[in-house]
């Protein structure tokens, strides 16, 4: 069984408002084992909305609309689902009677727009709004060569249509027999190498038709591989995800770092944690975002220990020591400094692990050998510092540059990894 959701709304089309309402019954779909294939947004005009839905009829078992259902000229979708399947709207008195006791108990008068609202395409029924005036809509379409469409409209109000959802049109779907499926998702996020270059790593394991699916994404330069899986049971999907879950961490090894929400800070205090270990920071290029990201981890209390933020030669030396004269003789772009960064900040904080980010450079486009960052790792065996050209996209230099800090960290704290550990 197949879904489509549709968002009807002039400030959702024209980018006015964000439409979480859709991400939402796509979340709750999947939970009752329906596949969501399609997501469409139209804006208030009564002939395209009328076609979208007759398209949706025609392609998905299940429809789900929101919005659209208020009393003012612009609220269409009663008018457009009577006209898509070839109906008219017939007046409800009970519904009438419902909202006008909406009214009195609220101690203002109904406005005559309001009537609208108890008009409903002939063939539909009424899905009950306990908190709202806009009653949703079911109806049940027929098609050639098809099992019926069930057609459901509800309000765009998220409050009004989560409520209605929980409380009638979910159960309806379940009798539809659709609730016998399981849908079932698990994520692994990556780091440390591109998509292209993952997925050649999995052969045959992105391919369109496998079983279980799996996905691959890019966010915030992490790669999230989705696994999906459908079944009878919770733990049949679980049992079907499990051996894909295997070959990814064998085939990646290290470029694995996580799972779910994980985060690379989540796994670098893991493995503090799991070595008994601590962690400082100094920053100059990344701003203190790496010292934000381990500060809002819960679990980070005793594991990390603070952070520096630098934004001159006179910080670095002021605060992190650095020579004034290592700085002149080498720059502040170079990997001696970043090195001097990580010592002086493990030193100061009296930390296992000192972890350094230098300044970047100037970001230029057109050069043909782009400018270089450096990082720096500090421990009590040593320190080796990375360097890393400064190129890709603007917005996501700065995200990139400081995970690649912080996954050089957690590729050192592995090596020490007690055997067992996550």
């Amino acid at each position: 069984m197949h879904a489509e959701i549709i968002a009807v709304g002039d400030e959702i089309t024209s980018g006015q408002t964000l439409d979480t309402n859709t991400q939402w019954l796509s979340s709750r779909h999947e939970e009752l084992g329906v596949r969501v294939l399609y997501q469409t947004t139209v804006g208030d005009e009564l002939e395209p909305m009328a076609g979208v839905f007759r398209e949706a009829i025609r392609r998905a078992d299940v429809v789900v609309v929101t919005g659209g259902l208020g009393p003012t000229a612009d609220d269409l979708t009663r008018q457009a689902l009577a006209l898509a399947t070839g109906g008219e709207l017939v007046f409800d008195g009970e519904v009438l009677e419902k909202i006008e006791t909406i009214f009195t108990c609220r101690g203002r008068r109904m406005p005559d727009s309001n009537r609208n609202q108890a008009m409903f395409p002939r063939g539909s029924r009424v899905v009950p709004n306990p908190d709202g005036t806009a009653p949703g809509i079911v109806m049940e379409i027929a098609r050639e060569a098809a099992e019926p469409c069930r057609f459901f409209a509800l309000p765009g109000v998220p409050a009004e249509m989560k409520q209605m959802w929980h409380q009638t049109v979910s159960t309806m779907i379940r009798s539809f027999d659709a609730g016998h499926r399981v849908v079932r998702h698990r994520k692994i996020k990556c780091f440390g190498g591109g998509e292209s270059q993952i997925e050649e790593m999995l052969p045959d394991m992105i391919r369109r038709g496998r079983q279980p699916r799996v996905g691959i994404t890019a966010s915030k330069t992490t790669i999230i591989l989705r696994i999906t899986a459908e079944g009878a049971t919770e733990q049949e999907c679980n049992a079907t995800i499990e051996p894909t879950v295997a070959t990814i961490r064998h085939c990646l090894g290290n470029l694995v770092f996580g799972e779910g929400p994980d985060e690379l800070q989540h796994a670098v205090v893991r493995l503090l944690l799991d070595t008994n270990q601590t962690l400082a920071t100094a920053e100059w290029g990344s701003g203190g975002l790496i010292a934000n990201w381990l500060g809002s981890v819960e679990e980070a209390e005793g594991s990390y220990l603070g952070g520096l933020v630098a934004r001159d030669d006179a910080a670095l030396t002021n605060t992190l020591d650095v020579p004034a004269e290592l700085i002149e003789r080498h720059t502040s772009l170079s990997s001696e400094v970043a090195t001097a960064m990580a010592e002086n900040c493990r030193r100061r904080f009296n930390a296992d692990l000192g972890l350094a980010i230098g300044p970047f450079p100037d970001l230029d486009p057109a050069a043909t050998t782009p400018e270089r960052f450096h990082v720096a790792l500090a421990t009590r065996h040593g320190t080796r510092s990375k360097s890393y050209a400064f190129v890709g996209h603007p917005a996501l230099l700065r995200l990139l540059s400081a995970k690649r800090a912080l996954n050089l960290a957690r590729l050192d704290l592995l090596k020490n990894q007690p055997a067992g550990g996550v």
